[in-house]
């Protein structure tokens, strides 16, 4: 059994940053770790994720170059830093555990799921 929580979720102006983290407590070993947000009245979408070796790393084309995603296994965290968000940005971040890669990730292929933090870009 895996638990994720997750912090680091605010308001920020347009341009600003935020950094999410996502603890995790069980056995993680080999687990992907991704983040996926959810906007009102949207489906989820894939946001970043990141290999248990943290050699392969993966984003959604509306963050590439802006949110990095990282992990501490030693810690048991999963960080996204989130620089120049924009209104559009705007959703509550999930961290998910999945136990196998796939190179077109879908919330489907993640088993454990955190409660969600809000993340809120004013314009």
């Amino acid at each position: 059994q895996v638990q994720l929580v997750e912090s680091g979720g605010g308001l920020v102006q347009a341009g600003g940053s935020l950094r999410l983290s996502c603890a995790a407590s069980g056995r993680t070993a080999g687990y992907v770790m991704g983040w996926f947000r959810q906007a009102p009245r949207k489906e989820r979408e894939f946001v970043a994720l990141i290999t248990w070796t943290g050699g392969t790393t993966s984003y959604a084309d509306f963050v590439k170059g802006r949110f990095t995603i990282s992990r501490d296994n030693a810690k048991n965290t999963v960080s996204l830093q989130m620089n120049n968000l924009k209104p559009e940005d705007t959703a509550v971040y999930y961290c998910a555990a999945s136990p196998a890669y796939s190179r077109n990730p879908r919330p489907a292929d993640y088993n454990y799921w955190g409660q969600g933090t809000q993340v809120t870009v004013s314009s």
